[in-house]
């Protein structure tokens, strides 16, 4: 009888955990692989490249803001910078990856570098570089990085991030 009670207990549990998934609009699992559209042959098969970035450059504590129009770059990078009183981290993965969040999830992900034929920079899972769930470097330096997603949606939504090094 007690069996009983705890498999009707978890079922509740297990159901709002995959409800919570749908709702965020994430079909991922704790497998950091890309979904199945990337099999599918989603977005450009770019071949790989090697890159001139490398992931030490990316590892650190940043604050973050996003901007929309080119026009209001300097006023975000100063809300980006005050953001460091809460910093996003990225840490180094266990695959010579950085642990990331991938768009619309909670759960942190092993993203890889990835060089494009076009001379790109792309950031996101095993998959051919310019992948939809990836998000293409726009510039990165010392103290700043600027990236923004492949995915027009997530691009709607988040815009362009602006990463400033927190001290």
């Amino acid at each position: 009888m007690r069996a009983a009670y705890s498999s009707a207990r978890l079922s509740p549990v297990v159901a709002a955990a995959l409800a919570g998934l749908a709702l965020a609009g994430c079909m991922s699992t704790s497998d950091p692989a890309p979904p199945p559209s990337a099999a599918a042959g989603a977005g450009p098969t770019l071949s790989e490249r090697p890159t001139n970035i490398r992931r030490e450059q990316l590892i650190g504590r940043w604050g973050v803001a996003s901007y929309r129009q080119d026009k209001d770059r300097a006023r975000v990078t100063t809300i980006a910078r005050s953001s460091c009183k809460q910093p996003y981290v990225i840490a180094a993965g266990p695959n010579n990856g950085v642990m990331m969040h991938a768009a619309d999830d909670a759960q942190l992900y092993e993203l890889k570098l990835k060089g494009g034929s076009d001379g790109k920079t792309y950031l996101g899972f095993e998959a051919p570089p310019g992948h939809l769930q990836d998000r293409v470097i726009l510039s990165i330096a010392e103290r700043e990085m600027v990236l923004r997603y492949i995915d027009p949606d997530a691009d709607n939504r988040y815009g362009t991030m602006i990463y400033v090094r927190c001290a």
